[in-house]
């Protein structure tokens, strides 16, 4: 539980599979959601390819009013250069930064945040993101005439290392 605003607010995290063989599991764990994040790896194109082609149709089809927040992990990688040589062996390069923001728009994703989970930079402004999402499309299912309005800004009442109290990162 955090607060925000005075408010506490309860924080499940659901981490789902993304292998194939899952598909059909996957959606159970959809019922109730009021936020996805929705992450792909900046050094791995094909998991970027798999955001508009795999995971936005899914996530519609079950929530087609849920807010994503676009994640872009691994950040720290993107100029790596083992990494990239690995990409350049395939002819790939990491995903620019441009093509992700332009992604995220044409999903209509709430926001887009890079993050490292090694360095962890931004990695608590993802789980911002995902809380004031979550408040503001919550509020609007419960309450549509009484709804508070929560931005960012109020965000300064979150603990600044709650994240790491409540969400382990791999």
């Amino acid at each position: 539980v955090v607060s925000v605003d005075g408010r506490p607010v309860r924080l499940q995290l659901c981490d789902t599979a993304g292998q194939d063989e899952f598909d059909k599991l996957r959606p159970l764990c959809y019922t109730n959601t009021d936020i996805f994040l929705l992450c792909f790896s900046v050094v791995s194109p094909s998991s970027f390819q798999n955001v508009s082609e795999k995971w936005v149709p899914e996530i519609r089809c079950h929530c087609p009013k849920a807010p994503i927040v676009l994640v872009g992990t691994q950040s720290d990688l993107r100029e790596d250069v083992k990494v990239l040589i690995e990409l350049d062996k395939c002819k790939e390069k990491p995903v620019p930064e441009e093509a992700a923001k332009l992604c995220a728009e044409e999903i209509k994703a709430a926001s887009y945040i890079e993050c490292s989970a090694l360095t962890q930079k931004n990695l608590k402004e993802v789980f911002d993101a995902a809380i004031v999402a979550g408040i503001q499309y919550s509020d609007t299912q419960q309450q549509p005439k009484k709804r508070k309005s929560r931005t960012p800004d109020k965000m300064k009442n979150l603990s600044k290392s709650w994240w790491k109290k409540y969400c382990c990162v791999v």
